[in-house]
């Protein structure tokens, strides 16, 4: 009877260590097989009217007037990519990537959604879209791509916001998918606020 109470202990502490080991992991350790991750070290955007002014947030124009004509113009976004391994090493001898553990992404995908729960796409917010992108990641890369889309300002609920004086605010996620050299998938998220309304037009 002893011996096996000890037995059920044995296993229940190898249970217990178990479940330590687990939650000790972080996220990106433990989603997929591949031997590397991505980490978003950075996420701007930049409104199409003027796409070399980066910032941490975005104002997105619904329609600008520049040089005296009015247009539509799609918002970029860029991002900033790093390479982390899974097996690190140790502090004396730490591992090196090699060209195995370097990253491909292939395509993205934005999502957007709003802090009132009101969250119908078409309705409420702009419809998510997936696009194609290239990119590999060696050790760190910065990614530009679009985050708003022309044809998004074109549709409900954006479209109505340029005869109106409303504006409202989207909290913008973007999910960058990709594999490592040996064909193993990796995926990494960051989060943007995107602020859209009918805004004064550049001088």
């Amino acid at each position: 009877m002893t011996k096996a109470v000890w037995g059920a202990g044995i296993r229940l502490a190898g249970a217990v260590s178990l479940v330590i080991a687990s939650v000790s992991c972080g996220d990106l350790v433990r989603q997929g097989t591949a031997s590397s991750y991505l980490v978003m070290a950075e996420l701007l955007a930049a409104s199409g009217a003027d796409p070399s002014a980066f910032s941490g947030t975005l104002a997105s124009d619904v329609v600008t007037v520049k040089d005296g004509a009015a247009g539509i113009f799609g918002d970029f976004g860029r991002a900033t990519l790093r390479l982390g391994l899974k097996d690190p090493g140790s502090t004396g001898t730490p591992n090196t990537p090699t060209a195995n553990n370097s990253i491909t992404i292939d395509r993205y995908r934005v999502e957007y959604r709003r802090t009132d729960g009101r969250n119908t796409q078409g309705v409420d917010v702009p419809y998510a879209f997936d696009s194609a992108i290239t990119a590999t990641v060696v050790s760190e890369t910065d990614v530009n791509f679009l985050i708003v889309r022309h044809q998004a300002k074109e549709e409900a609920p954006l479209r109505a916001l340029g005869s109106n004086n409303l504006i409202f605010s989207t909290i913008a996620t973007v999910t960058f998918y990709g594999h490592d050299q040996t064909g193993r998938a990796v995926s990494v998220s960051g989060n943007i606020g995107i602020g859209f309304a009918n805004y004064g037009d550049p001088q």
